[in-house]
C-alpha cells in the first residue's frame, strides 16, 4: 500500500516547481463550483455549517474537561458552538507527550500527513467557506476563495518549501578522507532533523485560515506539535482544521494531540498564557502591533514569525487609463469593506492635478473619479453586499463613524441596504493635505482611506516610502506613465521591503496576493517580521543534528 508520500508525490514535486517558476500555478480550485467540488457540494456544505450550530464541536479526544465560544456572525446571529477547553498546562503538557513520536518519524511522513489534511480540507471548501463567511463578515465569494482554496494553497506552499529545507540534509552518508598514500579515516554520518518544540498559532478574526496555514503547516511538516489559539471571534474555521489535521494524523498512527485547538470565551486573553512558555519554541501571530510587540517583547527564545498593521501607499503620477485606475482602486478600496492588510489607505496626488488619457485631471477630480467608481460599483446593493460583506468587529464601525472628522469628506460611508442585521459600511473617503495632516500615517483599519494632496509624483513617492519605513506596509501601488519613475518607484520601495503593483487595471488588484508566485509580506519592514512563504519562514523550525561513528 503506497504511503501518503507517495499518493501525493506529484502533488508535492508541482508544487516545489511552482516555487522556483513563480508562474501561475494552483493546486486547489477557487471556482465555488458543482463541476468541480460536486454537484451537492455547495448544500452539503451549508448544511456541515448548520450542523455545527447550538451544539458542542466533536473534536474526538481533544484534552479538555470545560467548554468555551461565543462567536457572533457579523451578520446578526449568535453561532452557540461550544468548544472544547483546556488549560494552558494540559495542553502544553499533552502536546509534549505526542512530540516525540512525531518528531523522531522521516519528513516523508510528516509530509505526506500535512498533504493528505489539505487535500481533505480541500473536499470541504464549502463547508469551510460558510464558517468564514459567518465568523468574519466576509461575502461568500471571497470565503470561500481566501478561506478555502486560497489558504490551502499558502499551506501547501509551506510544506513544499519545508519539504526542500529538509531534503538538503541527506539522512547519511559515508565520508572518506586519505591520511596518507594508502591509508584514510572512513566515518559513517548520519543527521536527524530536530525540531524546535511546541508552536504556537496565534489565529486573526478577519482572516482565520489564510494567515494561519503557512505556519501551522511549515511547523508541522518539520516535527513540531502546534497549538491553534483562534481569535474568540472566529473559532470555527480553525476548529474545523484542527478536527481534520487530527484525523489524518490519528489515522496514521500518531497521537492526535499534535495539533490541538486551545479556544476561549471572548476577551478572554489566553494567547499570553502560552507566550513566554519555555517549551513553546515557535510563535505564529498576525494582528494588532500593540499585542505584536507585545509577542514579541515576551516570547523569551521563542521564534516569532508576526504579521502587523501596516500603511499601504498608493502613489498617483499619471495615467493612460482614468476610468480604469478609478476603477481598480474602487473595487481594492471596497473588498470585504476594507478589512485586508493589502488593502491601500493613504492616496498621494500631486496638488496641481496629474495628466491621464481624458486629459489633465485635479487633484479634485482625481478624487471624485475614485469616489464614482465606488459609487458605480456598489450601486447594486446585493452586489455591494457580495463585494462589502459585514465589518468584523464593532471597534472597526465605531472607527468608521469617528473618521469623517480627520479630512474633507469625499465620499461618505453608509450602511448596505439589503443587509439589515449585519454591521455594514461602504468605504470613506477624505481628502487631505499632507502639509497639514498627518491622519494618513497611521493605520485606519477599516473602510477608511484618504487622497492626500502632495507637491508633486516625487514627493508623493517619499511620503509614501517615509510612511512604509515608518509604519510598515504589506503592499504598494504606483500609477505612472514614466518609465523612469516607475523604475525610481520600484527601487525606493524595495529598499523599504515593500512588495509594489505598477498601473493596475482590470480584475487584477494590489489586495490579491497568489501562493506560488507572490510573496505575501517581505519581513523588511514594520508591517512583518516575516514571509509568506519563502525558506527563511521554514528553515528555522528545525535543526540538524549529526551522529558520527568509525567505519568497521
Amino acid at each position: 500500500m503506497a504511503t501518503l508520500f507517495e499518493t501525493h508525490r506529484k502533488l508535492l514535486d508541482d508544487a516545489l516547481a511552482a516555487t522556483r517558476l513563480r508562474t501561475y500555478w494552483s493546486a486547489f480550485p477557487e471556482l465555488p463550483s458543482g463541476r468541480i467540488y460536486g454537484e451537492t457540494a455547495k448544500a452539503d456544505g451549508a448544511a456541515a455549517y448548520d450542523a455545527y450550530l447550538a451544539k458542542s464541536f466533536p473534536l474526538p479526544d481533544h484534552p479538555g474537561d470545560d467548554e468555551a465560544g461565543g462567536e457572533v456572525s457579523p451578520y446578526g446571529r449568535a453561532l452557540g458552538i461550544r468548544y472544547p477547553s483546556a488549560a494552558p498546562a494540559a495542553l502544553i503538557d499533552a502536546a509534549k507527550a505526542a512530540m516525540p513520536a512525531w518528531a523522531e518519524t522521516a519528513p516523508e511522513t510528516r509530509v505526506g500527513v500535512c498533504l493528505e489534511a489539505l487535500k481533505r480540507l480541500n473536499v470541504r471548501s464549502f463547508e469551510m467557506a460558510n464558517a468564514v463567511m459567518q465568523t468574519t463578515g466576509q461575502g461568500f465569494a471571497m470565503a470561500f476563495q481566501a478561506g478555502g482554496p486560497n489558504a490551502q494553497d499558502r499551506g501547501l506552499e509551506a510544506v513544499a518549501y519545508a519539504w526542500e529545507a529538509m531534503a538538503r540534509t541527506p539522512a547519511a552518508a559515508t565520508w572518506t578522507k586519505p591520511t596518507g598514500k594508502d591509508t584514510a579515516i572512513t566515518v559513517e554520518k548520519r543527521w536527524r532533523i530536530v525540531p524546535r518544540g511546541i508552536g504556537l498559532v496565534i489565529g486573526c478574526n478577519t482572516f482565520p485560515t489564510w494567515n494561519s496555514y503557512a505556519g501551522l503547516f511549515a511547523s508541522l511538516a518539520t516535527g513540531n506539535p502546534v497549538i491553534v489559539k483562534p481569535h474568540p471571534s472566529a473559532v470555527l474555521p480553525l476548529a474545523i482544521t484542527v478536527q481534520v489535521i487530527r484525523a489524518v494524523v490519528a489515522d496514521e498512527g500518531f497521537d492526535p494531540n499534535i495539533v490541538m485547538l486551545a479556544a476561549e470565551e471572548p476577551g478572554g486573553e489566553l494567547a499570553k498564557a502560552f507566550v513566554g512558555h519555555p517549551d513553546v519554541a515557535l510563535i505564529d501571530y498576525t494582528g494588532s502591533s500593540a499585542f505584536g510587540a507585545w509577542v514579541r517583547a515576551n516570547a523569551g527564545g521563542a521564534q516569532v514569525f508576526s504579521e502587523e498593521a501596516g500603511v499601504n501607499p498608493v502613489v498617483i503620477a499619471g495615467t493612460d487609463s482614468f476610468r480604469g485606475m478609478c476603477a481598480n482602486l474602487a473595487f481594492s478600496l471596497s473588498l470585504y469593506s476594507g478589512q485586508m492588510c493589502t488593502a491601500p489607505q493613504p492616496i498621494y496626488v500631486p496638488r496641481d492635478g496629474i495628466d491621464t488619457d481624458q486629459g489633465r485631471k485635479s487633484f479634485d477630480d482625481v478624487a471624485a473619479g475614485i469616489a464614482t467608481a465606488i459609487d458605480k460599483l456598489l450601486s447594486d446593493p446585493a452586489r455591494a453586499a457580495a463585494i462589502c460583506g459585514a465589518i468584523a468587529a464593532d471597534a472597526t464601525l465605531k472607527r468608521v463613524e469617528d473618521a469623517p472628522s480627520l479630512g474633507r469628506v469625499v465620499r461618505s460611508s453608509g450602511p448596505i441596504e439589503v443587509m439589515d442585521d449585519a454591521r455594514t459600511a461602504t468605504p470613506l473617503l477624505l481628502a487631505i493635505d499632507a502639509k497639514t495632516s498627518d491622519a494618513h500615517t497611521v493605520e485606519q483599519f477599516g473602510p477608511i482611506s484618504f487622497v492626500v494632496a502632495v507637491d508633486d509624483a516625487d514627493d508623493g513617492l517619499g511620503h509614501a516610502v517615509a510612511g512604509v519605513r515608518q509604519q510598515g506596509a504589506i503592499t504598494a501601488a504606483v500609477y505612472a506613465t514614466d518609465p523612469i519613475f516607475l523604475d525610481a518607484a520600484e527601487e525606493a520601495f524595495a529598499a523599504v521591503g515593500a512588495n509594489l503593483s505598477c498601473n493596475l487595471i482590470g480584475d487584477l488588484y494590489v489586495n490579491q496576493s497568489a501562493a506560488f508566485s507572490d510573496y505575501h509580506a517581505t519581513g523588511a519592514n514594520p508591517a512583518a517580521n516575516s514571509c509568506f512563504t519563502d525558506l527563511a519562514f521554514v528553515a528555522n523550525r528545525f535543526r540538524v543534528a549529526a551522529a558520527r561513528r568509525l567505519a568497521a
